[in-house]
């Protein structure tokens, strides 16, 4: 039997300040500054604030983070999502309508070995989602490192 996952919410009425670690999953509500530090997932709730630096193993933001974010998997900004800050991750989706201010360095080869925030050489390309019309604004885009 697989064992119970478990999930941590920060409020909505919470105001911390300081270092959060965890193995799981949290949910921030309310508002969070300092570092995070997380082996599970991290979901910042619209209407949420975060100010810290992440390093998670997927990070889903529906409201405000302003720090730099490293992720092991994936980062996801859905339509709600204001990001400002550098951000490495091997997944990177983006939603129509989200805001992004910062460096983006995303590939499969990232986040994995311990690197956070160093510059690299690769270029990024982006591709219309699984879905995503041909022609137009495409509702999703995933960004996907690619080598020279």
């Amino acid at each position: 039997m697989p064992e119970p996952t478990h999930t941590t919410v920060i409020g909505a009425d919470t105001r911390i300040k300081g270092e959060m670690s965890f193995d799981g999953s949290a949910r921030i509500l309310g508002t969070f500054e300092g570092t995070i530090t997380a082996k599970g997932e991290l979901h910042v709730a619209d209407g949420a604030s975060c100010k810290a630096v992440v390093e998670a193993g997927r990070v889903a933001v529906d409201g405000t983070i302003e720090g730099n974010i490293t992720a092991r998997d994936k980062v996801e900004l859905t339509a709600r999502a204001k990001v400002k800050g550098d951000l490495i991750a091997p997944k990177f989706l983006v939603a129509e309508g989200a805001s992004f201010v910062g460096h983006v360095t995303v590939g499969p080869d990232v986040g994995k070995g311990g690197k956070s925030h160093a510059p690299s050489d690769g270029m990024v390309e982006s591709k219309p989602a699984a879905g995503a019309p041909a022609q137009g604004p495409a509702r999703q885009m995933e960004m996907a490192g690619a080598k020279r």
